[in-house]
């Protein structure tokens, strides 16, 4: 199989990311409810996975030797969602059916329902343990493409978490990349406050994984990770992303209170008008 898109340069990935965020806005909108602050912190790191990084071809989403991507934190399907779209699994129409009785975009994703997903999330702590499956599968099958596990930080809350990290430590899976998004923010506060985290690369490399650590919206610094991992070749590799909860938009960044809320008064308004210019940067540059 070989990919039908061609490199992107850095520029045309944040103008995607960018599209992606306002996607993510306006499903948001129409459904009424849902995830914010996570969905768009991700945007930049699911732009570069499926418009630079990964083995895929929209068009065959179910070959056997495409990269998969297993996302834990369901809750965050949003970007998943929009982020298929726009690269051609699904009709971009279909993002406004987000959570709605019948649609194929339901809250947390199921898999086989919709091209382009390879897993079911919900109960969180579980997609690392998904990913585990496939890469131990296909390292035993002796089959070349890598296994992508993103997850969320507050997960590392969950036992199972460290349970997977162990085993798979132990097999020294080297197809599996694992990225968390450590955006320091769960639904109740700050990761530091509920249960402190740190120090997490050393947790990490004690568990026998190859560690990077990145800034989650340098689009250099993503596929610069990335691409490190997969010549990585003793031990599996997690790359921990600093990200910024709810990206793009000024008034939600950094804010533990946009986890999951719907919009009031003029937010969603005012949060599609700062995605459009960029906060301010497009205006201003031709004022």
């Amino acid at each position: 199989m070989s990919d039908i898109h061609e490199p992107h340069g850095v520029h045309k990935l944040e103008e995607k990311a960018n599209e992606i965020r306002t996607s993510i806005i306006k499903m948001l909108i129409e459904a009424k409810s849902g995830h914010v602050a996570g969905p768009l912190d991700m945007a930049d790191i699911f732009t570069a996975l499926y418009f630079e990084i990964l083995h895929i071809d929209p068009e065959n989403p179910l070959d056997p030797q495409r990269d998969r991507v297993v996302l834990s934190n369901g809750h965050i399907c949003p970007v998943w969602y929009a982020t298929l779209a726009h690269r051609g699994y699904f009709p971009m129409k279909e993002l406004s059916t987000l959570r709605k009785l019948g649609s194929r975009l339901q809250g947390h994703p199921h898999v086989m329902e919709l091209p382009g997903l390879e897993n079911s999330g919900g109960p969180l702590g579980q997609g690392l343990s998904q990913a585990i499956g496939m890469a131990l599968s296909a390292k035993l099958n002796g089959e070349k493409h890598r296994i992508y596990s993103l997850g969320s930080d507050a997960e590392l809350q969950e036992g199972q978490t460290w349970e997977a990290a162990m085993y798979a430590g132990n097999r020294r899976l080297h197809n599996l990349t694992w990225i968390i998004d450590r955006n320091n923010i769960q639904i109740d506060g700050f990761t530091e406050d509920v249960m402190p985290l740190e120090p997490l690369r050393d947790k990490l490399e004690a568990f026998n994984w190859y560690v990077l650590e990145i800034d989650g919206h340098n689009f250099d610094e993503i596929i610069g990770a990335c691409e490190h991992a997969k010549a990585v070749l003793e031990r599996p590799t997690v790359i921990i992303a600093h990200t910024i909860a709810g990206k793009g938009v000024d008034f939600m960044e950094g804010k533990y209170e946009w986890h999951s809320r719907a919009f009031k008064g003029d937010e969603a308004k005012n949060a599609l008008s700062e995605l459009r210019t960029l906060g301010g940067k497009i205006r201003s540059e031709h004022q």
